[in-house]
């Protein structure tokens, strides 16, 4: 009986058991090479999906952040007012759009049950408030009120202004519209707007006049009397309506362009009214009669605006908007915008007051023009 024996090493098997045939050279390398390829192949795979599963990672988490902060803002949005909002005009008190906007603001705060400030930023003939606002968080609780001179002839004048009204400022609602009325101080020695053009053309040297401003409507409204009527008087700016007012009161000038809220210095006789702007005679002074009547064609007519900074959320858009038509619709806000400042409410649709801005950025565009006052 023959029994096999293990072996102790390779030199101990059996050659047909223990010899194997040699690979050639060539045919080694080329397996190696091989195996080198797969497992860099592995790894780029293996790196690959690594960096798949970081980027989806990622986006998740970037994606419940921004559900997150989407929520917070709709919160946000929702619970507007959260907090007291301000209004800011660019007159100190006194001035139309300063009437307009605190009552305004008493009429908001009774309907959003937040208390609602305004505050006075006068300068540079509006540029101040106008760059307040603009600069200001679009978050509705930032908003302006003022003159349309401010978004229609100021962009026109001072060409190198930081803001620009028209891109910088979301228009959310008209609130009044008002006329200009010439009046003159008591010691000029006419006593009707016929008078006051004879006057004007031989008194040297020439009276001077209040305005609001530079580049204020105050001045495009006596500027543009000055061309028709063939007419020179001397330019003098204030800041704000009121002060130039006051100015013409106590005698400082002869004349000025003054609205319907000064119609207390008129009936006290501390100014005497000649003449009004507008297309129609003010229902506050029906007897006088407008310049148009003597010049066709002639007509200025103000508005005032409320804005915010362009960015402010639809919702709140839509919730100030729908507030401010209703206050302009009660009796009461009328009677309070015309007992403060004979101003009457001016209602219009989003669309028509941003064609009304257009039209009017055109037709003062073409005055400043004429006038040369561009370039500032």
């Amino acid at each position: 009986m023959i029994v096999a024996l293990p072996c102790r090493s390779i030199a101990d098997m059996p050659a047909r058991h223990c010899q194997q045939t040699p690979l050639p050279i060539a045919a080694g390398r080329a397996n190696a090479a091989h195996d080198v390829r797969r497992n860099r192949a592995r790894s780029r795979v293996g790196r690959l999906r690594a960096s798949a599963s970081l980027w989806s990672s990622l986006i998740a988490v970037c994606g419940l952040v921004l559900l997150a902060a989407l929520g917070l803002c709709a919160s946000a949005q929702a619970q507007y007012p959260a907090r007291g909002l301000r209004v800011i005009t660019n007159v100190p008190p006194g001035g139309a759009p300063d009437i307009a906007a605190r009552v305004l603001a008493n009429g908001l705060s009774g309907a959003l049950g937040r208390a609602v400030v305004v505050e006075n930023h006068p300068g540079a003939n509006g540029g101040i408030a106008v760059e307040l606002a603009a600069r200001s968080q679009p978050d509705g609780y930032t908003l302006l009120v003022c003159a349309d001179s401010q978004i229609v002839i100021n962009p026109q004048i001072y060409l190198h202004a930081s803001v620009d009204p028209q891109r910088d400022l979301v228009p959310l609602a008209t609130l009044a519209q008002n006329m200009f009325v010439l009046s003159i101080h008591p010691s000029v020695p006419v006593r009707d707007f016929a008078g006051f053009i004879d006057y004007a053309r031989t008194v040297r040297p020439p009276m001077a006049y209040a305005t609001a401003g530079d580049g204020s409507q105050h001045q495009m409204a006596m500027e543009s009397l000055k061309q028709r009527a063939g007419i020179d008087l001397l330019h003098v700016p204030y800041r704000g309506g009121a002060p130039a007012a006051m100015a013409t009161v106590a005698g400082e000038v002869q004349a000025m362009f003054a609205g319907t809220s000064n119609a207390p210095q008129i009936q006290a006789g501390a100014l005497r009214a000649l003449a009004v702007t507008g297309a129609q005679r003010s229902p506050s002074f029906p007897n006088l009669p407008t310049i148009g009547e003597f010049y066709p064609g002639y007509e200025i007519t103000i508005w005032l605006g409320i804005f915010g900074p362009t960015g402010i959320p639809a919702p709140i858009v839509d919730r100030l908007r729908s507030e401010i038509k209703r206050l302009l619709n009660s009796p009461d806000t009328r009677q309070a915008l015309n007992r403060a400042g004979g101003l009457e409410p001016f209602i219009t649709t989003p669309e028509q007051f941003a064609a009304l801005i257009q039209r009017d950025y055109q037709r003062y565009g073409e005055l400043i023009r004429r006038l040369g006052l561009t370039g500032r």
